[in-house]
């Protein structure tokens, strides 16, 4: 209105200082800012909560409040709120209604799949611990059989002691004679959800989801060998360094090595730590 500052205040009886007045971000924000920028870089998948956690593991001790405010203001990915509607399941077998009490007490296995650069498909199989929420493997090929899943879950039972179930849907290489005779000699008992039921294996499918979104929605494989290297690089991520939500923001491996084996849970052979488990099992063909 072609007013000076002067006259303009004087107007609206404010004082000049408040026009001129620019908010200096305080030193101990600006470090915060950084190391959240470096966090939400190398995960961009991740929201305040999770940058939250990852700032506490790195030694800031911040309050989850503090970081959601600088989030925004600071315009970074704000994640929306989904309204989901939670199916409990209906059968015996469903994961809300046949639950994990202790570590090695339910596992559950699943497939999924991708494709590499050429078009041909990449075949994911998944084991999980449903109590720790730990990944001891993620096997790799382009084919993966009955007898392929008894292999490794032969190796796993070696290196980590056999679980009283194991839960999976029907599919027909956890529902072959060959499997369920293996299972039944080494005393594992088979949870088998009803099908077209997905939602009562929900840990898996949980889990296959993060995969999803943090790996195989993000790369491009070339070979069912560079597959299997970055699946295993992503297991140990998410087991030893993401945060989980539902374990208090600890890791996976931080809240296992908090757990006590059940007296009743098949001994473990010898210690273990995900880290153990070879990565030539991930590459397929060995």
């Amino acid at each position: 209105m072609e007013l000076s500052e002067r006259r303009a205040c004087d107007v609206l009886q404010q004082p000049r200082m408040t026009q001129r007045y620019k908010p200096k971000q305080p030193d101990r924000d600006k470090l915060l800012v950084a190391a959240m920028k470096r966090f939400a870089g190398k995960y961009p998948r991740y929201g305040y909560r999770f940058i939250t956690a990852k700032l506490r593991q790195d030694g800031w001790q911040v309050n989850h409040k503090r970081v959601q405010r600088i989030w925004r203001k600071e315009g970074l990915q704000v994640p929306y709120r989904r309204k989901i509607k939670k199916s409990l399941g209906s059968s015996e077998n469903a994961c809300f209604v046949k639950k994990a009490e202790f570590i090695n007490h339910v596992w559950t296995y699943d497939f999924i799949e991708d494709r590499t650069e050429d078009g041909r498909k990449l075949k994911f199989l998944t084991v999980l611990d449903e109590y720790t929420r730990e990944s001891p493997v993620i096997e790799v090929g382009r084919s993966i059989r009955s007898k392929d899943v008894i292999a490794v879950l032969e190796y796993l039972f070696m290196v980590r002691g056999a679980p009283g179930y194991i839960r999976s849907d029907n599919g027909p290489e956890f529902i072959a004679d060959a499997i369920k005779r293996w299972l039944a000699d080494n005393e594992v008992e088979t949870l088998y959800i009803e099908p077209g039921s997905p939602w009562e294996n929900g840990y898996i499918e949980s889990f296959h989801a993060r995969l999803r979104d943090e790996l195989l929605d993000r790369e491009l494989f070339y070979s069912v060998k560079e597959a299997g290297v970055l699946a295993e690089n992503w297991r140990q991520e998410y087991n030893h360094h993401r945060p989980h939500s539902s374990l208090n923001y600890t890791t996976p491996a931080q809240f296992a090595a908090t757990c006590i084996p059940s007296v009743s849970a098949t001994p473990r052979p010898q210690e273990y730590t995900t880290e153990n488990v070879d990565n030539s099992l991930i590459v397929a063909g060995t």
